[in-house]
């Protein structure tokens, strides 16, 4: 029987849900749930917080799929100024690039003439340029670069040429050589997210409250948890995450987000992840900082009735939880800094579609031979850790 869902969970889908921005079918899929128990939470949710369950009405329901209509038309259409400044934003741009980019134009409804006026391209040269025949290698760098683009697009903008090669060949099957795809993508005007190389820091030596001395390498699921907090800023005020990370796979098992840091904060991160992994008693390392939030009597308990193996690395060294350093450095990229956050929930709920919809079932990552979490311990759990 699977583990129930949290609370924090429910009601995390249900916020997502109610925005509209995805199909409930498809968030439900994303999420790993049935649409029906997603319809369901949100049925409960309506009547726990109106008395009853709420409807809109025909006319609305009718004026909600025109406004969702017209939003995926904009959204469209800013993909194709977007790319437009991505085949401009170099300096002597070859023609063929720009009959490219009118030529899909012209297959999204636009006027070819207004198209070839305003990007500053020959329409005869376009039309002469579309009717010629492309060769083999010609048909197949534009079938591998709209997989590109689709595949750019499907990880937010944040694949750079590796993890789109690792895709294209490990998700795809299609096999292509990476200097291609780092061509294709240089010409297409994409690029990945990358972090900046920070400056090594001296380090401290393990104290005895250490169990795991930097060696965060296990071989299976459940015998190293990393946890931490992290926190952003949003217009009022900040907002601080908790989460619970599996060494073995780099999954995000437990997660609590909040308005302030408070040990309930790691307490719950740390219960989600019990709940779903339900650990064997004194198997498990649970490995944090020394802040009061993991020195308190609350969570000692809480680890002391779990039966995990507490351990603590040394005060103010970043390398001794560098697992979740490196988390909270792609969580930081990825969604926090890409825009400015107006409200707390506005960011909880994008924290939670992040992790649950995207970093755990899908995000390629470099050390688990570019799978995803989820994705890796199907594949190499021992049939001993399945459960």
């Amino acid at each position: 029987m699977p583990a129930p869902h949290p609370p924090e969970f429910r009601q995390r889908a249900v916020e997502l849900a109610r925005l509209g921005e995805k199909p409930v079918a498809e968030l439900a899929t994303s999420l790993g749930i049935s649409e029906s128990c997603l319809r369901n939470w949100m049925a409960q949710s309506d009547i726990d917080e109106n008395g009853h369950a709420t409807k809109p009405t025909s006319a609305e329901k009718k004026e909600l799929s025109e406004l969702r209509k017209r939003a995926r038309q904009l959204e469209m259409e800013n993909e194709i100024l977007k790319r437009a400044a991505a085949y401009f934003a170099k300096e002597n741009v070859l023609p063929k690039l720009g009959f490219r980019l009118v030529h899909e134009l012209a297959a999204d409804g636009f006027d070819v003439a207004v198209a070839c006026r305003i990007l500053h391209v020959s329409r005869s040269g376009y039309y002469d340029w579309r009717d010629r025949p492309e060769s083999p290698r010609e048909l197949r760098n534009r079938d591998v670069t709209k997989m590109i683009h689709e595949i750019h697009a499907e990880s937010r903008g944040s694949y750079g040429h590796p993890r789109v090669h690792a895709e294209l060949t490990l998700g795809l099957g299609e096999p292509v050589n990476h200097k291609r795809v780092e061509r294709l993508m240089r010409e297409a005007g994409l690029q990945g997210i990358y972090r900046r190389k920070q400056r090594r820091m001296p380090t401290n030596e393990a104290t005895e409250d250490d169990l795991v001395h930097r060696r965060f390498t296990v071989e299976a699921p459940d015998r190293l948890w990393c946890t931490d907090i992290t926190e952003h800023p949003t217009q009022e005020g900040k907002l601080y995450c908790a989460a619970v990370l599996d060494a073995y796979s780099r999954r995000i098992i437990g997660w609590s987000i909040g308005n302030r840091q408070t040990t309930e904060l790691v307490t719950d991160a740390l219960g989600m992840a019990i709940l779903r992994r339900q650990p064997e008693p004194d198997s498990t390392i649970l490995h944090s900082d020394h802040g009061t939030q993991y020195t308190s009597w609350a969570f000692g308990k809480r680890l002391r009735d779990a039966e995990l193996l507490g351990s603590m690395g040394t005060v103010g060294d970043c390398y001794d939880n560098s697992m979740m350093e490196s988390f909270w450095g792609t969580m930081q990229l990825e969604i926090l800094d890409q825009r400015t956050w107006e409200t707390r929930t506005q960011l909880a709920n994008a924290i939670f579609e992040w992790i649950e919809c995207w970093y755990n079932p899908k995000r390629r990552h470099s050390s688990i031979g570019m799978l995803s979490p989820i994705t890796y311990e199907t594949r190499h759990t021992p049939p001993d850790q399945d459960g």
